[in-house]
């Protein structure tokens, strides 16, 4: 558990799936006084949706901290946050089933943060994802995420991990993605194949083999690998 030092505690989680579904992982950060990451952890998932990459990430950060701190979660999720504030009341009222009659999707993850969430002081705080000059604990948490989902190994701050590197899908600039986007769309009648980049760290490619920091990758439909493994979207 993380020590209680003041009365709020400011924090972002994220999760990241390359292919949703896809190899995932989950981060969580804690902001120290002036709003910069001090504490973090991130894990991977194996194969799984971005939606449960993102409900797993909040479930791990309710986890980590002392139930009696008050929290500021930031988020860029729009699913996760709705299902734990704005829909999570009518589907346990309708028997954890949907408006439309059916199974509420994530059910057991749902479950948890709800009873993690009990008796709890929680602001949760949208932030939109992959802005430039974001809110700096999203982007944190994102680039963990996006590391953890890649290279599917934990990490964090008491491992002594560095800090995430940039994640080869987030735009350096421009407008910001859609929070549950995978990539952007190809331009008509390109098929965005043609695209290839340095890595910024090792990887695993969808054919199984691995590849180096620094050996030249390309993007296809389920995420970055070998330029020759390229797939058609």
């Amino acid at each position: 558990m993380i020590e209680r030092m003041r009365e709020r505690v400011v924090a972002a989680c994220d999760g990241a799936s390359k292919g949703n579904p896809g190899p995932a992982g989950w981060a969580w950060v804690v902001a120290d006084e002036s709003e910069s990451p001090t504490r973090w952890e991130a894990g991977p998932l194996g194969r799984a949706t971005n939606n449960v990459a993102e409900l797993t990430a909040l479930e791990r950060l309710l986890t980590a901290i002392a139930p009696d701190v008050p929290l500021e979660i930031r988020m860029d999720s729009q699913y996760a946050m709705k299902a734990v504030t704005t829909w999570l009341p009518g589907w346990k009222r309708k028997g954890w089933k949907t408006a439309a009659g059916k199974p509420v999707a994530n059910q057991e993850l749902v479950v948890r943060i709800d009873e993690l969430l009990d008796g709890r002081s929680v602001e949760f705080r949208y932030v939109p994802a992959h802005q430039v000059d974001g809110d700096k604990l999203n982007d944190f948490a994102d680039r963990a995420a996006s590391q953890a989902a890649i290279v599917q190994e934990p990490a964090g701050s008491e491992q002594g991990s560095p800090e995430p590197p940039a994640s080869p899908d987030t735009p350096r600039s421009g407008p910001p993605k859609a929070s549950g986007a995978r990539t952007s769309r190809p331009r008509t009648g390109s098929s965005g194949s043609n695209r290839t980049l340095k890595a910024k760290f090792p990887g695993r490619c969808v054919c199984g083999r691995a590849y180096a920091a620094g050996e030249t990758i390309a993007k296809n439909a389920q995420g970055w690998g070998h330029p020759e493994c390229r797939t058609a979207d």
